[in-house]
């Protein structure tokens, strides 16, 4: 399915590759000037604007650490000049993700993942906000996971950011709601990427066999459900936690 935003610009963290290119497609695919922001993997960000030019649509890449401020706000500076106000907002940008145990765990590495997902939203959403307000339109999306719900084992660095980012979602749907501005969160099941490239099949397997629909999700997945939150359609959902894992927090 694909929704209306033609008339909008949105720009997605983390877009060379995995989830965020999927992310991209299908906002792209739906009429939206998606911007994409990328850090460590040039040649795959100007690959994917490529894709989607040739394919009608408009894209661009926009390099920046999106947890620094002065990056974050220049990149926004730079898609507002390219393509004017942003109206689409989706988190998805991430780094390593190790699991520990209880007993290696540190705050290093706690610190690690919230900022990625605390500092890095509030950086974003701060530099874009304010002009939503003025227009009183916004779609702020941030990608989540399901491991909040689960409590993954020897995985609490990233299980309690990805609380703490849910945290913030919830929070700020109420505080722009007034705006007309909505806050949601899309929090993806385990949904094999190039991240996940190098798993073995047999754990893949293993995870499917525990999803109510005995399958594992595809990147459009998430990517038609972000369309979704980002249009028209979805001008009365905010503060929401849309599981898409085939059922797999059900209960």
């Amino acid at each position: 399915m694909k929704h209306a935003l033609s008339n909008r610009v949105a720009l997605v963290t983390g877009a060379s590759r995995g989830l965020g290119a999927a992310i991209a497609r299908s906002l792209a695919e739906s009429g939206a000037a998606v911007a994409l922001n990328y850090f460590g993997s040039p040649e795959k960000a100007e690959a994917l604007a490529s894709e989607l030019t040739r394919a009608g649509g408009r894209a661009a890449t926009f390099k920046a650490d999106v947890r620094d401020e002065q990056q974050v706000g220049q990149m926004v500076e730079a898609v507002e000049s390219k393509f004017g106000p942003i109206d689409i907002l989706v988190i998805n940008a991430t780094g390593p993700q190790p699991m520990l145990r209880l007993e290696d765990l540190t705050w290093r590495a706690c610190l690690d993942q919230l900022e990625f997902f605390v500092k890095s939203p509030v950086l974003l959403v701060q530099a874009t906000v304010p002009q939503m307000k003025r227009r009183r339109y916004g779609r702020i999306i941030q990608i989540g996971s399901e491991v909040f719900e689960l409590g993954i084992p020897e995985f609490s660095n990233y299980v309690s950011a990805k609380g703490a980012q849910l945290g913030l979602s919830r929070s700020w749907a109420r505080e722009l709601a007034p705006f007309q501005i909505t806050v949601n969160t899309v929090s993806p099941g385990w949904i094999p990427t190039e991240r996940h490239a190098n798993d073995p099949q047999s754990a893949k397997d293993a995870y499917a066999a525990e999803v109510p629909m005995r399958r594992m999700g595809v990147p459009n997945d998430v990517g038609t459900a972000v369309a979704f939150l980002a249009s028209d359609a979805a001008n009365f959902v905010t503060g929401q936690n849309i599981a898409v894992n085939g059922g797999k927090t059900l209960g």
